[in-house]
């Protein structure tokens, strides 16, 4: 009986060692790496997977949240005025999907970087808004009814001016079928934007007093949110900052280009002083979120490495340049860049000029032809 007992426990040992497992054990999973074959871990790329969705689930909730708060801000008479008589919202078209395309376009042109990293500028530059201009737009005294109205048609308007923009813009680079248009996030976008503003501005017209405590809530969550996605963003793609120092440059320029331009024609337009604030951070504020889902659609793992992290760049200086504008005074802006008479001075506001800058700040010239009106500008761009 022992001797049995022997041979059979040395029969199993021999099976053992000759079908010891191979670095690819059955209960790890496929995405496995195996170290020292003793354990396995997840590698970095699904960690990054399953950290991304949990992240991504938690933001849209946070998203949602905020920007129902920041409908308690928006009134519905004043929101559905702009609808009517969209002066606002045609300057921020224009400045949205003509200005900073083309900017886009010769930036990438003017450094002379690679193919493949000038599609993803103007990508970016062919965005809408993003919900980050709305809690910003608040934080700057803007007009919350143009800026919600803005950032809703420039995300539905997308739907037809984002192929039409690449089209024209890239060919010369790559081949515009190549690029694939995330509809999908885009309509989510609209989604998560349209339903919780909507919800607040019921909130709003139905209990107003308590609209108030939920904004200020909101408008704290709404700094903190935008924190938090720049602090995801260096988490997830700390790996992929390795780039041309070109694409820096140019994350730095370009919403700052978007900031001052869109300013400026909103002041040309004859808009009021916080709806040029609106119009501008609508311009330079772009959906990064979305031109990131973009670049991952439509090139390789090997592409990518050249230039995945350009709009995490870019959202990491339209904040840096809105924090300056909101946490300090915008620096003195020349008098011949602001002396441009508005063209359509009564477009906004039948019988009545724009309603010029609050006292206090910094000085600003608004000179007409033959006068020069030294007047101040307070809050931020």
């Amino acid at each position: 009986m022992q001797d049995h007992l022997s041979s059979t426990a040395s029969i199993l040992t021999s099976q053992f060692l000759t079908t010891q497992p191979t670095p690819n054990f059955s209960y790890c999973s496929a995405n496995a790496t195996i170290c020292n074959g003793t354990s396995c871990v997840l590698s970095t790329e699904d960690y990054n997977r399953v950290l991304s969705t949990i992240l991504s689930t938690v933001l849209t909730i946070l998203l949602a949240m905020v920007m129902f708060s920041m409908g308690c801000n928006v009134e519905l008479k004043k929101f559905l005025g702009h609808i009517r008589r969209p002066w606002g919202i045609a300057v921020g078209f224009l400045c949205q999907f003509g200005i900073m395309p083309l900017t886009g376009f010769v930036l990438s042109y003017a450094f002379n970087i690679l193919p493949i990293q000038a599609v993803v500028v103007i990508i970016m530059g062919c965005c809408p808004g993003g919900t980050s201009s709305n809690i910003l737009a608040y934080w700057v005294d803007g007009d919350m009814d143009l800026s919600i109205s803005m950032t809703t048609c420039s995300t539905l308007l997308a739907m037809g001016m984002m192929p039409l923009c690449l089209f024209l813009y890239t060919k010369i680079w790559t081949d515009y079928s190549s690029l694939l248009i995330p509809y999908d996030s885009i309509g989510i976008s609209l989604v998560a934007l349209v339903i919780p503003a909507s919800l607040g501005i019921f909130f709003k017209h139905r209990w107003p007093a308590k609209a108030k405590i939920v904004l200020k809530i909101g408008s704290i969550g709404g700094a903190v949110l935008i924190v938090l996605i720049a602090v995801v963003g260096g988490i997830l793609y700390q790996g992929s900052w390795t780039i041309t120092p070109a694409l820096w440059i140019i994350g730095a320029i370009f919403p700052f280009a978007g900031y001052s331009v869109g300013f400026i024609l909103a002041r040309i337009a004859g808009q009021s002083w916080h709806r040029c604030r609106t119009v501008a951070l609508e311009t330079g504020m772009q959906n990064t979120q979305l031109a990131s889902t973009i670049v991952q659609l439509s090139f390789s793992p090997e592409q990518l490495e050249l230039m995945f992290t350009f709009p995490l760049i870019y959202s990491i200086f339209q904040l840096i340049l809105a924090a300056m504008f909101l946490g300090g005074k915008p620096p003195y802006v020349h008098p011949i860049l602001i002396s441009l008479p508005p063209l359509f001075i009564n477009l906004h506001q039948t019988g009545s000029p724009p309603q010029g800058p609050p006292s206090g700040g910094v000085p600003l010239a608004l000179a007409l032809p033959g006068h020069v009106d030294i007047t101040t500008l307070s809050g931020s761009l």
